[in-house]
């Protein structure tokens, strides 16, 4: 048998020739070879057009799904497969599909959507969603991916993203820094005053405008809680609250201002 009566035999059972088959693995190498430039070139173009990343991200993966679909079909065309036929019963199974549990992938689907659209999140921030907490690592076309401190990541369904209030630790660029800390009743609470705001204006992580602050919050069982505020750029909120929560006990020490154990007095009546 030559070359020529090879790639023209017909395979039993599958009533195609060879030649039908290795044209179409070559169309399906070359079109998922010409999809990932495409969609590598869509992206770079997005980006530098001043899209958001998080929404070119998912624009590039929706397409690149769309395209994998197109290069599926001509491969199947290429072995003979009626096309048409075969969406015709695509669409009737996806009827089918949607009609007995597609729902909750339609609704990430257009979750993500608007998400993308309208960009409470974006790439790199920090945010609490339904409870979880991490940095934003990626959208995709049914899920939202965060990274959470301890470097675990998780994968949340976009419609819950929608759905639940999101808390954005990092989209403003000034925080204010609370730090809590409970007094003896008695102390010298002006001393105490005095004391925390001379801290906090030493650090040059604090800003002047708006300015520092102490109040107290709380008349306790054990104690009278104070609570020391200072704004700070974003990315020192972290920095600043581990610094004053370790300055502000030194600092009372030094000057005998107690922080006293939480207590409580047992009165015994005898009768």
């Amino acid at each position: 048998m030559d070359f020529m009566d090879f790639i023209e035999f017909k395979l039993p059972l599958l009533g195609v020739t060879v030649f039908q088959i290795l044209s179409a693995l070559l169309i399906l190498f070359i079109g998922i070879m010409v999809t990932k430039v495409l969609v590598s070139m869509m992206k770079r173009g997005l980006v530098k057009g001043k899209m958001p990343k998080i929404m070119a991200d998912f624009l590039s993966k929706f397409v690149s799904a769309i395209l994998y679909v197109v290069v599926f079909m001509f491969a199947l065309g290429t072995l003979g497969v009626q096309v048409g036929s075969v969406f015709i019963g695509l669409s009737a199974g996806l009827g089918l599909i949607i009609a007995f549990g597609m729902q909750d992938t339609l609704n990430n689907m257009f979750s993500g959507v608007w998400i993308a659209t309208l960009r409470p999140i974006k790439m790199d921030e920090v945010v609490e969603i339904a409870g979880l907490k991490g940095k934003i690592s990626g959208l995709s076309v049914m899920s939202t991916e965060i990274i959470t401190p301890d470097n675990t990541y998780i994968t949340i369904p976009n419609k819950q993203v929608w759905g639940s209030p999101i808390v954005n630790d990092t989209r403003m660029p000034t925080r204010r820094v609370d730090v809590n800390v409970g007094v003896a009743y008695g102390s010298r609470l002006d001393e105490a005053i005095k004391a925390g705001m001379a801290l906090m204006r030493k650090n040059k992580m604090v800003r002047k405008d708006p300015a520092p602050d102490v109040v107290v919050t709380e008349l306790a069982d054990s104690a009278i809680t104070l609570q020391f505020r200072a704004w700070t750029k974003t990315e020192n909120y972290w920095p600043l609250k581990g610094w004053l929560t370790k300055k502000i006990p030194e600092e009372f020490g030094r000057k005998g201002i107690e922080i006293p154990f939480p207590q409580l007095d047992i009165h015994m009546d005898r009768q």
